[in-house]
């Protein structure tokens, strides 16, 4: 257990409620951010202190700061949703905080406590509850990172971190959450190779995954698909969503874990959930050859993708270059629809939690 205690440092003078609900009406995602936010500092040979929630604010960094150059950087993803009692519910935020360890040791940064992040994550919400839109899609978004602030040029891992946390009243990643969406294949770009941070959630896989996104959106597209970096061959994720099949005969697969596909946490409660509701579940390679000829042949009755921010998004068309084809009729299909409202039940504190996923902030 960590010995790190937070300071509680309240915003001098936070936005009134009239305020908050006039940015918070139609706030869009990630662009209405709230009061307050989390921050520590790590040192060589002190480790982490300086423990605050404190008011939202810019950060002072020097132009020689390591993240600046050499990308020593990490970040997580996770929701807190407004429950039908008035108070807040966290989801998972234990499992955020076993994936931003794993991705600290990727990029040679020092692991931020795992008791102290959930704690950061519940007291955050505590102090800024009341941005948690009263909407059916509505939910308040959380954002730890932790960057290398030592001023030094030269690679090596700094000796300097900070980690922070802000947060953001969020409504639906895309404009309408119960239509499908339009990918592309990305036939020229990757997103991570074997060896690499592709199971890391570190900022520059996003960064190398732009120029593909850039591509798709030109081609019509809200994503893009990736393939893997050797043969060029088998689907990973999308830009920034797991991935799954669904076929006419009850299975589900999506395509395995490895150490450049992101082990995503909605990813885990979808095959959990899939499996309790009958599914057969299969965690294997899938070939884009193979995604158009099982859709052609009616073997695939739906595609969807699933991350934090999009929860459960069904996939209508897939585009490439040489071949583009359409899934079933188009539209959200059940299997999708029923695992997403199952999801969602749990996320909302609408149904019994048999996994302990769903965590009250008191």
């Amino acid at each position: 257990m960590s010995d790190l205690t937070f300071e509680i440092k309240s915003h001098p003078n936070p936005r009134s409620a009239e305020e908050r609900a006039a940015v918070m009406a139609n706030p869009g995602f990630g662009k209405v951010f709230t009061d307050h936010m989390v921050v520590a500092r790590y040192s060589a040979g002190r480790g982490w202190h300086d423990a605050q929630i404190k008011a939202r604010e810019a950060i002072p960094l020097d132009p020689a700061a390591a993240v600046l150059h050499y990308a020593q950087e990490i970040f997580e993803g996770l929701k807190a949703y407004r429950t039908a009692d008035g108070g807040a519910a966290l989801f998972r935020p234990d499992a955020n905080a076993r994936r931003f360890r794993h991705s600290a040791e990727r990029l040679a940064i020092p692991p931020f406590p795992e008791d102290a992040f959930v704690e950061a994550m519940h007291k955050l919400v505590q102090i800024d509850r009341a941005w948690i839109p009263d909407t059916a899609d509505g939910s308040l978004y959380l954002r730890p990172f932790m960057i290398a602030t030592e001023a030094f040029l030269g690679v090596k891992p700094a000796s300097e971190y900070l980690f922070l946390t802000i947060a953001s009243a969020v409504g639906s990643y895309f404009k309408d959450p119960n239509s499908t969406v339009t990918v592309w294949v990305s036939e020229h770009y990757t997103r991570a190779a074997p060896g690499g941070t592709g199971a890391a959630k570190c900022g520059g896989n996003y960064a190398a995954s732009l120029a593909a996104q850039s591509e798709a959106t030109a081609q019509g597209c809200e994503q893009v698909v990736f393939l893997d970096a050797v043969e060029r061959r088998y689907i990973e994720e999308l830009g920034g969503m797991n991935v799954f099949f669904v076929f006419e005969d009850g299975t589900l697969v999506t395509p395995p874990l490895s150490d450049s596909i992101l082990h995503g946490i909605t990813r885990d409660s979808v095959l959990t959930l899939a499996r309790e509701s009958g599914l057969t579940v299969k965690e294997e390679p899938y070939t884009i050859d193979a995604w158009r000829a099982d859709v052609r042949e009616g073997r695939l009755t739906e595609s969807f993708a699933c991350g934090t921010a999009a929860v459960i998004t069904p996939i209508g068309t897939v585009k490439g270059r040489e071949e583009s084809f359409t899934i079933g009729n188009g539209k959200a299909g059940p299997v999708a629809q029923r695992l997403r409202n199952l999801l969602v039940d749990i996320q909302r504190g609408n149904t019994n939690d048999a996994h302990g996923w769903f965590q009250k902030v008191f």
